[in-house]
């Protein structure tokens, strides 16, 4: 292997090790949240608004850092922003309020932007023909959800509840250490082109409404996938009146399944096609959502002699299968958003990359408020699966049109090119 090879796993390696440690804290909520939903007394409104604070920093701040990453050292970047998560870390034990939570987690929710660096830092590394597949690994690092869901448990039963902002504070310096020792720096050739663009050349994409499509298929496969990691945990205790053990143990499945196919997804969009994978994964969530939508149902149907009553429930078994195929679904989903994004604008990673994944994370966000709401008001734990039907619903035939559309004028460029007469 030679020394530019090597060199480009090694900073793949260690950014994917430092978005997974970033996307740990950025979901530490979605554990810590169940306990504090019975210390606060929450509504399922509120528990949403709680989930949602992280979030929602990480998605608006994913646009300007976008920006940043094109001009300057992603490395640099990403080591900065590390560090900028430990005092908010170390501050979390002295929290007692629902306020100050809600706050904290708008600092915490800093570590959200790594993604968007990350993926900047690694595309200067590859070739386009393994985009995909560099892409789809460093993704895998949503993985990190899965270090929370199995460490705080862990935290919590040996040291105290109050420790887990300390032991995560400390993981994060030694990951943001690790990281500036050893991951390589960009190629100077490859800094020196990004140096060389203004800011007008990097914004000049955001007038084409591909990207911002781009972003709303990126609201489904990813804010879809980082609300279930939040609103899971406590969806199996509420519903199925799992303990939070096991309802750890059920998402971890989840999150790590849907998470370790990324690189698969990224594969399949380098060799099938990305739109051929977005596609295939929107069809097969929209089947696993359709049966996720229904309540617990009793029928009774007045027969001839005597009325038959019929009843219809999705188990905890059936209901976990069907998050599972949809997690691997989403992942596949995913790596091909990004396969398409570098495909249509390969020197705009940074601005491109920020939009989307800014839209996608703020899916992340609004969903869990969403759903809150929604189960308040309709009064059934399934309620926040008819709502990403809906969402589902809109992208497919948002891409529908956008595909008609394209055809119909690459059949008008033909013509045109051929002045109207056809050929043979």
């Amino acid at each position: 292997m030679d020394i530019q090879l090597r060199r480009s796993y090694q900073a793949l390696t260690l950014a994917t090790l430092a978005f997974a440690a970033c996307f740990s804290v950025w979901t530490l909520y979605s554990i810590i949240g169940i306990e504090l939903k019975e210390r606060l007394d929450l509504s399922a409104t509120e528990f949403g608004f709680l989930l949602a604070a992280p979030i929602f920093t990480g998605a608006i701040f994913r646009v300007p850092v976008g920006f940043l990453a094109e001009k300057y050292s992603c490395r640099n970047l990403f080591f900065w922003q590390m560090l900028l998560a430990v005092p908010p870390l170390f501050y979390l034990p002295q929290i007692e309020t629902y306020s100050g939570y809600i706050w904290i987690g708008f600092v915490l929710g800093l570590t959200g932007v790594s993604f968007t660096i990350g993926i900047r830092y690694v595309t200067d590394w590859f070739e386009t023909k393994r985009q995909g597949f560099a892409l789809g690994v460093f993704g895998a690092g949503n993985a990190g959800a899965a270090i929370t869901l199995v460490l705080v448990p862990f935290i919590v039963d040996i040291f105290g509840w109050q420790q887990i902002g300390y032991a995560y504070g400390v993981g994060m310096i030694f990951m943001a250490v690790l990281f500036r020792l050893m991951a390589p720096e960009v190629n100077e050739y490859y800094q020196k082109q990004r140096d060389s663009h203004d800011m007008a050349f990097h914004m000049a994409p955001l007038k084409d409404l591909q990207v911002w499509r781009f972003g709303l298929y990126y609201y489904f496969v990813f804010g879809s996938f980082l609300a279930l990691i939040l609103w899971l945990p406590h969806y199996y205790v509420s519903a199925y009146e799992l303990s939070l053990t096991q309802a750890m143990a059920l998402t971890l499945l989840f999150v790590t399944s849907s998470s370790m196919v990324r690189a698969v997804g990224g594969w399949f969009a380098d060799t099938y096609g990305a739109r051929a994978v977005n596609w295939t994964a929107f069809w097969i969530c929209m089947v696993c959502l359709f049966f996720l939508s229904y309540p617990p149902t009793t029928m009774i149907i007045h027969g001839v002699s005597k009325d038959v009553e019929v009843s219809f429930e999705v188990n905890v078994w059936l209901f976990t299968l069907l998050i599972f195929i949809i997690g691997i679904a989403q992942g596949f989903g995913r790596a091909s958003v990004y396969k398409t994004i570098y495909d249509y604008y390969p020197h705009h990673m940074g601005s491109v990359g920020g939009i989307v994944a800014a839209i996608g994370a703020l899916g992340g966000c609004t969903l869990p408020i969403m759903f809150g709401f929604a189960v308040d008001l309709i009064g059934v734990y399934s309620a926040c699966f008819m709502l990403l039907y809906g969402v589902l619903a809109t992208c497919m035939v948002v891409m529908y049109l956008a595909l008609r559309a394209e055809r119909h004028q690459k059949l008008v460029r033909e013509a045109i090119a051929n002045n109207f007469l056809e050929q043979d």
